[in-house]
């Protein structure tokens, strides 16, 4: 286990996912349901996420390292941009329509998963998770990293996301995340060109 690259994962992972739709999402069922099973339901789906992204970084492994190299950069550069350019309100409203299909409590765990797994499948952090399991060729390190970050972002949604977005405006969080993200994306092109 490397604790560098466990840090570096999550605050990678971190910074991408808290403007993410799926912390919107969490934000809105845990408006309507109690808080705990939403954040066991959405915990779970994050961590299933992650071992799922980590098992595609493995298959990535087996390509040249320069096109993986290459692969990230373009990922961190497309990240950034994604964050930087998509207005807030469409990842507002995303959020919201995906949580709205949670009616019944007894199912709220199970729901917060289904809602999550779905919406995270394809998603910035799992592609970064799956990068970044290329890259560093720490499994378990990224996979540690990437899955605490989720979880983390999770327990900040259900617990105090809403007074987060009154404190710091979603749009902030977006171009924050964005600009380390376009800092990733630099460093990496250094890396390719130098290799």
């Amino acid at each position: 286990m490397d604790l560098a690259v466990v840090a570096v994962t999550f605050g990678v992972i971190f910074v991408a996912e808290l403007p993410d739709k799926t912390m919107i999402a969490t934000i809105v069922l845990a408006s309507r349901h109690r808080p705990l099973p939403v954040f066991i339901g959405a915990a779970a789906a994050m961590v299933v996420n992650s071992a799922v992204a980590v098992a595609a970084g493995r298959l990535l492994e087996l390509l040249p390292h320069r096109a993986v190299e290459t692969a990230v950069t373009i990922l961190f550069a497309a990240g950034s941009l994604y964050l930087l350019l998509t207005r807030e309100v469409s990842a507002i409203r995303e959020g919201e329509e995906e949580a709205a299909a949670v009616r019944s409590d007894t199912r709220v765990a199970l729901a917060a998963f289904g809602v999550i797994i779905v919406a995270e499948l394809g998603d910035l952090t799992q592609i970064l998770t799956a990068n970044l399991a290329a890259h560093y060729h720490q499994p378990w390190s990224v996979f540690l990293g990437s899955a605490v970050a989720l979880v983390v972002v999770m327990g900040i949604g259900v617990l105090g996301g809403r007074a987060l977005l009154r404190v710091l405006p979603l749009g902030v969080i977006r171009k924050i995340a964005g600009a380390v993200l376009a800092g990733f994306a630099v460093y990496s092109a250094v890396q390719v060109a130098r290799g």
